[in-house]
């Protein structure tokens, strides 16, 4: 049995590459500090938050919370472009050192509150929001191509529903429950 193209990046990736301090526990699948109060994924998690989105190479990406870049390399392999935003200047910085080092010239880094997403690029195939909001931004929705896809933890700050927003042809939306997870607070005006 053939494994999907995002496992077999999954198993080459080398998460170390992303993490500043643990790196020797870089396999372990679990979240770990990166700074600034936010976090790296556990990487079963970027895996699943990625096959949710069922990009294609044509996608254009909005990614909210750039982080360590982790999350953002897995976007930019498999879809034409990513715009990511991140509120924090040094993880973003960080972040595009990284993925420049790792060859990725198919990502735009932008420094902002990403509640808003990103007006001047949209709208975008799949929306990615990689920290936790109190309710679905509305602009990201406003900012979803018909037969979008967007990604967001909701709830409190104790605990999330990852939820999953499609956008039809003809622009209706519903939105599913996925399973709960736990991120660190959205930064921005829909933060927990």
């Amino acid at each position: 049995m053939n494994k999907s193209p995002t496992k077999v990046f999954f198993k080459q990736l080398d998460r170390r590459l992303f993490m500043e301090q643990y790196k020797e526990l870089a396999h372990v699948d679990r979240a770990f500090p990166i700074g600034f109060g936010q976090t790296i994924s556990q990487p079963s998690l970027v895996l699943y938050m990625t096959e949710i989105l069922e990009l294609k190479p044509q996608h254009k990406v909005l990614e909210i919370g750039t982080g360590s870049g982790y999350q953002t390399a897995f976007l930019a392999q498999f879809s034409n472009w990513v715009y990511t935003v991140e509120a924090i200047e040094p993880l973003m910085k960080k972040a595009e050192i990284r993925l420049k080092n790792l060859n990725y010239h198919n990502i735009s880094f932008i420094l902002g509150d990403g509640t808003y997403g990103l007006m001047d690029h949209a709208p975008y195939d799949r929306i990615i929001v990689t920290a936790a909001a109190r309710e679905i931004p509305p602009t990201l929705i406003e900012q979803l191509r018909p037969d979008g896809r967007l990604l967001i933890p909701v709830g409190n700050k104790y605990a999330q529903d990852l939820s999953l927003i499609i956008k039809d042809s003809e622009g209706n939306i519903t939105v599913s429950s996925i399973e709960p997870v736990r991120f660190v607070p959205l930064v921005g005006d829909y933060e927990l």
